[in-house]
């Protein structure tokens, strides 16, 4: 088998992967932790704290489901994808580092929303552009490897910011001190990574500008719609999207406050999902290679379907073992099934569009994500105090609330094997192909 390898325009692609994935990894794991010290000084309980973590997750989500497909019709047109990817890139990575400024639980929560929107904007653009960085037949494995990559060299900051905030005694420094150390190096990093692709990285796919770019932002964004809609497969797709990835970016984003809220090892909980992202390594290049020899869209099932049996188990998650047990198994589907999705939609979309559909794929994702910490945050907060025992385990309002995921992923699986089996071709086409027959 010829060994695959990168150009050099999509090196710098996925070198972005590896920066931006540094503030998911350390918004996965430390900063739950900080705010939960910040929030329990306050007097607020486990149980409100995975509820305001959750609903500040939710109110990230919303603003960029939001700004997403508007700013993503305006990288349509000639010259804004690059200047739009670059302020959203540095008010992410700017937000990471003021986050160390924060000294009460509403401030950081309020910096922690604006840092979340920037990164999540910019995701918009970076994926915006994968089918300008490469070619459709590349497509599956250079998504895959930006995921690879990502989650192995986050590890690399994490690594030094874990050392800083277990260690900070020992080097003659605060806590304090040390989780401001770890912002800072975050979001240089961040930016570090980016300029590489900033150099490289120039828009060949777009529409022509017009004299009113912000009101033909609006009308673009209006002629996407009409065109997913005349395309089954497209919306159907995106909407499956919307309820599968709900589990996904949900599990992602609240795996450490959900162990945390359950009592478990704070220390142990930060191992394990540096464990995730060692595993989700090998695992996202596999999927990425078998998409070659496999339909993608099987692959995507197939991780669909276990995702909705690792969300069963997450329920009846009560021991610190059953958490790194949890923490593999998220590994091994985790960049394959976002990385599969993400190229799948790059194949059935006009690339001079990417920016609308991308920002449309976003409000799904982003749309799931906010629907996902809500179900988390009402469940979690209406089921306080209340105990169920099954199976011999005793579960909690924390297990409840994880629970509502298991039905999200089964529609979204539904949705997604309707959606693969149809034609790429709209009904208006098959019409004119029919009469020009004629």
């Amino acid at each position: 088998m010829k060994k695959f390898k990168l150009t050099p325009l999509e090196k710098s692609w996925v070198l972005y992967d590896i920066g931006n994935s540094a503030f998911v990894l350390l918004a996965a794991t430390l900063l739950p932790i900080f705010f939960n010290g910040l929030a329990s000084g306050a007097g607020i309980s486990n149980e409100m704290y995975l509820s305001y973590w959750a609903y500040a997750g939710s109110i990230a989500t919303a603003l960029v489901a939001i700004i997403g497909p508007i700013c993503g019709s305006l990288t349509n047109q000639k010259g804004f994808k690059k200047p739009v990817f670059v302020v959203s890139m540095l008010l992410g990575a700017v937000g990471c580092i003021a986050l160390g400024i924060a000294k009460s639980w509403l401030l950081f929560l309020a910096l922690f929303v604006v840092a979340k929107v920037g990164f999540s904007s910019s995701i918009v653009f970076y994926d915006s552009m994968l089918p300008e960085i490469t070619t459709e037949d590349r497509m599956d494995n250079v998504s895959s490897k930006g995921y690879a990559y990502g989650y192995i060299g986050s590890c690399i900051p994490f690594l030094v910011c874990l050392a800083l905030v277990l260690f900070y005694d020992k080097i003659g420094i605060t806590l304090s001190t040390a989780m401001v150390l770890a912002l800072v190096l975050t979001g240089v990093w961040w930016i570090v990574c980016s300029l590489p692709l900033l150099k490289n990285y120039r828009q060949t796919a777009y529409v022509e500008r017009r004299k009113n770019a912000v009101g033909e932002t609006f009308a673009e964004l209006g002629r996407t719609l009409v065109h997913a809609f005349k395309h089954p497969k497209i919306i159907l797709y995106l909407v499956a999207f919307f309820f599968f990835i709900n589990g996904v970016y949900t599990i992602i984003d609240m795996a450490t406050a959900y162990g945390t809220s359950l009592g478990l090892d704070t220390t142990g909980l930060l191992l394990a999902l540096l464990v995730t992202q060692i595993v989700a390594f090998p695992f996202a290049i596999l999927f990425g290679r078998l998409a070659s020899k496999v339909r993608p869209g099987l692959l995507i099932k197939i991780c669909i379907l276990c995702y909705t049996g690792i969300t069963v188990f997450a329920v009846f998650l009560v021991a610190q073992w059953q958490f790194w047990l949890l923490a593999v198994l998220v590994g091994m589907f985790q960049g394959a099934i976002q990385a599969l999705s993400r190229s799948y939609l790059g194949k059935i979309i006009p690339a001079e569009r990417s920016g609308s559909y991308y920002g449309l794929m976003d409000i799904c994702g982003k749309g799931a994500s906010f629907l996902g910490g809500l179900l988390i945050g009402i469940i979690n907060e209406k089921t306080v105090g209340m105990s169920l025992s099954v199976f011999g385990i005793q579960l909690q309002s924390q297990n409840f609330a994880v629970s509502s995921l298991i039905v999200l992923f089964i529609i979204g699986f539904v949705l997604f094997c309707i959606a693969d089996k149809l034609s790429l071709f709209s009904i208006t086409d098959k019409l004119k192909d029919k009469l020009n027959d004629k």
